[in-house]
């Protein structure tokens, strides 16, 4: 690793939302300067709940705005439920955030949930995905892999991110953007996910944790040769100072590993 990912640690909810609206709008900004769109990976857990908070709150300019007509939100993992289901991240972003939005003002958002056609199909449900990315990413040059402007992930208490999971063969995929997993340690079971090396190819990437639930595994994956291993771990390794953590002061209670309150 390079330099290492950046922590930040906030002092209660209305905090940690202020500062990730910040750093979401500067690289929302620094997107369109660059190509006109904001793409941006989702993924689910607690993650849409803090977006809302961050995203909706008032503005207070013209440069402190979420320019969601110009957004493509895709999503960094998802299960293989239909779209109303309540494990469906689609679901829990579309009634935390998009729901809220109010487009008169922000715009709409262009979002790409997976097909609910492809249900019974975790690997065509995956391939076809992959479809979507590559003809967004793709549609005009031949690329290795998608480079989204931003991912804004979650980790789990056992480290894993996206549905990336400690020990899966999954992390050693080196080809495929997008893929299927049928035996997930985590319900449900079949699910589909961002490869590692795409979300190591992001512009940026931003982990949000919180709770005391969270202080063992993050001590763990920002201070142990152990944690470096799992996925969140791996993400960090691999991306290194375009990673930055957002935390409350539970989360990392007892991490020795440098922080910053503000950005």
């Amino acid at each position: 690793m390079g330099k290492p990912p950046t922590l930040y640690s906030f002092g209660d909810a209305s905090e940690l939302a202020s500062a990730v609206r910040k750093y979401v709008l500067s690289q929302q900004h620094a997107a369109l300067e660059r190509h006109g769109v904001f793409r941006v990976g989702v993924s689910g857990g607690s993650l849409p709940k803090t977006l809302a908070q961050a995203l909706l709150a008032k503005s207070s300019s013209d440069d402190d705005k979420a320019q969601f007509s110009k957004w493509e939100i895709f999503f960094c993992d998802e299960r293989c439920v239909p779209l109303n289901h309540e494990d469906s991240n689609y679901k829990l972003l579309k009634e935390e955030l998009l729901d809220k939005i109010p487009t008169e003002e922000f715009g709409q958002p262009k979002v790409f949930p997976v097909d609910e056609k492809y249900l019974d199909d975790v690997q065509e449900m995956a391939d076809q995905y992959e479809k979507t990315l590559v003809s967004t990413f793709a549609a005009r040059d031949s690329v290795k892999l998608p480079l989204f402007d931003l991912l804004l992930l979650g980790c789990g208490p056992d480290g894993h991110t996206c549905s990336l999971f400690p020990g899966h063969p999954l992390l050693r995929e080196s080809d495929a953007w997008c893929l299927s997993i049928s035996d997930s340690p985590k319900p449900p079971p079949k699910r589909i996910t961002l490869s590692l090396p795409v979300v190591l190819h992001a512009s940026k990437i931003a982990f949000i944790a919180t709770g005391a639930g969270k202080k063992e595994i993050l001590k763990q994956i920002l201070e142990s040769e152990d944690g470096r291993a799992l996925p969140c771990g791996l993400v960090n390794e691999g991306a290194g100072d375009k990673v930055s953590w957002f935390t409350d002061h539970a989360a990392v209670e007892g991490v020795s590993f440098p922080r910053r309150s503000s950005l």
